[in-house]
């Protein structure tokens, strides 16, 4: 891999083994480099920086209260990047999780907007299963696309997540529209039953949670035990080689893509059944886009990618209390986030490869004429 043909610019060369202690360090460089580089932008902007760190990165910690945001804000982040972590290890690249999302959340909530009277505990459990199904069945679009007609899996994914906030505008605007909602794009209120059931009095954090926490550890013993996983980053690391061991390439598209589908739709499912009750235009927030942050800034672990969660929900917590407080704007709070993932990737790129100068001929001595 290099930069140029030409004979003087350097050339990456990767590395035999990369630092244990280099891959590591990796993404908390970057979070200094990023944090170092937008607190510079703030001062520019005329924003007090001290005010900001305050507000962005300590001021999540300060309350029970808010803490659980932050684990709440977590929870879809966590269990999305983990979805999708485990294609990208693969080399399927799902980029798609935001339309996922959204039709996770749509499926969701088509029980209690179709059979608002019904009742019992079984309504919640069963709009997480829903909505795990309407995420895959739209990731199964992608799949087909790639294995059948061999469309690139990032280009069909992502035009799907538009097709996807279109439809749920539809809905919305539409048939299921609350009649009472003073003409806002939203649903009715979901009723109580359709609710997932909070962990702590007086906080919303809710069962959710600890389901993401269960489906982190699935991923980990099928990434790191199963056959199916050690195929799939066999299939990554070395198609050549799975292909001559009869992994089949198309199996491992469709499974790569369904898991990630199935994590984001469930993700949307308990976002409407939680901690907003109802399914609005704006149900998400950029979720399965930040995922894929969330996921690389892990290094595409399981354990890895629950740190990162955390570092990424802080963030999303902290610049709400930054924009009150600091009147920073959103638009600052994006840039951070993109920082943080472009400094992650120059570093890990560093800690993978080395650059090679090219070696100078000596030049030839100078004869005289005798």
């Amino acid at each position: 891999m290099s930069f140029a043909s030409g004979s003087l610019l350097p050339t990456m060369v990767r590395r035999e083994r990369a630092s244990l202690a280099a891959t590591v360090l990796a993404p908390v460089l970057a979070l200094l480099v990023a944090l170092i580089l937008n607190l510079s932008l703030y001062r520019l902007m005329g924003r007090d920086p001290v005010a900001i760190v305050y507000a962005m990165l300590l001021e999540p910690f300060m309350s029970w209260a808010s803490f659980s945001e932050v684990l709440l804000k977590a929870g879809p982040l966590l269990l999305i990047a983990q979805g999708l972590a485990i294609g990208f290890r693969a080399k399927v690249f799902n980029i798609g999780a935001e339309g996922q999302f959204i039709l996770g959340a749509i499926f969701a909530s088509a029980i209690p907007v179709y059979f608002p009277q019904a009742t019992g505990q079984w309504i919640w459990p069963a709009m997480l299963l829903f909505g795990a199904i309407g995420g895959a069945l739209w990731a199964s679009i992608t799949a087909f696309w790639r294995v059948r007609l061999n469309a690139n899996e990032i280009l069909v994914s992502l035009m799907l997540s538009l097709v996807a906030a279109q439809l749920l505008n539809y809905l919305l605007l539409g048939p299921w529209k609350d009649p009472n909602g003073f003409n806002f794009p939203q649903s009715v209120m979901f009723q109580y039953d359709a609710m997932v059931p909070t962990l702590i009095a007086g906080t919303r954090l809710n069962v959710s949670f600890l389901i993401t926490l269960v489906l982190s550890l699935a991923a980990f013993v099928f990434m790191q035990k199963s056959f199916s996983g050690y195929k799939l980053q066999v299939g990554g690391l070395a198609p050549r080689a799975a292909g001559y061991a009869g992994f089949k390439q198309g199996s491992a598209i469709w499974l790569s893509l369904l898991i990630g589908g199935f994590a984001a739709g469930l993700a949307g499912a308990a976002e409407v059944a939680g901690p907003i009750g109802q399914l609005q235009r704006s149900i998400s927030s950029g979720y399965g886009y930040a995922a894929i942050i969330v996921a690389y800034l892990g290094g595409l672990h399981p354990i890895g990618i629950v740190v990162s969660a955390l570092v990424m929900a802080v963030i999303y917590i902290g610049g709400d209390n930054a924009m009150v407080s600091a009147n920073l704007p959103i638009a600052a709070v994006r840039v951070f986030q993109g920082s943080l993932l472009l400094g992650y990737l120059i570093a890990i790129a560093f800690v993978r490869y080395r650059l090679e100068w090219p070696k100078t001929a000596p030049k030839a001595a100078d004869r005289s004429p005798s």
